[in-house]
């Protein structure tokens, strides 16, 4: 600034076409001329806007959704080396063929745990630890009620224990 003695240590901008050009004041001229800087000075309402929904995506250009990749997808992106989209495929097949259907000797050992089928070992214990700690006749102040349920709690755990850890044996050895 004319006239000022202090050392001119602080940037400001010059303008706001010109972001990385600065001016260099004294602290006492830079704090006067950020307050009287506007970044919006001169741009019309509908200027202000279009600079601030750019700014909302960091300067960088987008799109609406469903607009782009409408062509044919290229082969390599549908590449599934894990086989996941395909396993989904044949699970909807088995599904609209009934093979998904609860096995009959497994629907009240699910029903008494809650579960639905299909499911796994791991959460049917899950399922079991949960239930066994919630109903044991202790936890429950030695409650006739609790034992009688835990008791079928245990039966239907034992009884999906042992079919769904041989099903896991046959795939195993298959």
């Amino acid at each position: 600034m004319p006239n000022c003695g202090g050392m001119g240590e602080y940037r400001a901008p010059k303008s706001r076409q010109s972001l990385n050009d600065y001016w260099w004041f004294c602290l006492e001229h830079v704090r006067a001329y950020n307050g009287a800087w506007d970044f919006y000075k001169g741009m019309t309402p509908g200027q202000i806007e279009a600079q601030l929904r750019a700014d909302t995506s960091w300067q960088r250009p987008t799109w609406p959704l469903g607009r782009l990749g409408t062509g044919a997808w290229d082969e390599e992106v549908l590449r599934d080396p894990l086989r996941i989209l395909a396993d989904a495929k044949q699970d909807k097949v088995r599904r609209a063929r009934g093979q998904d259907k609860v096995p009959a000797d497994l629907k009240e050992p699910l029903a008494a745990l809650g579960l639905s089928w299909p499911t796994t070992l791991d959460v049917v214990k899950a399922r079991y630890k949960e239930l066994a700690k919630r109903h044991h006749p202790d936890a429950n102040g030695g409650s006739r009620d609790a034992e009688e349920r835990l008791k079928t709690i245990n039966l239907a755990y034992a009884a999906l224990r042992t079919r769904l850890g041989a099903d896991a044996r046959v795939a195993a050895a298959g």
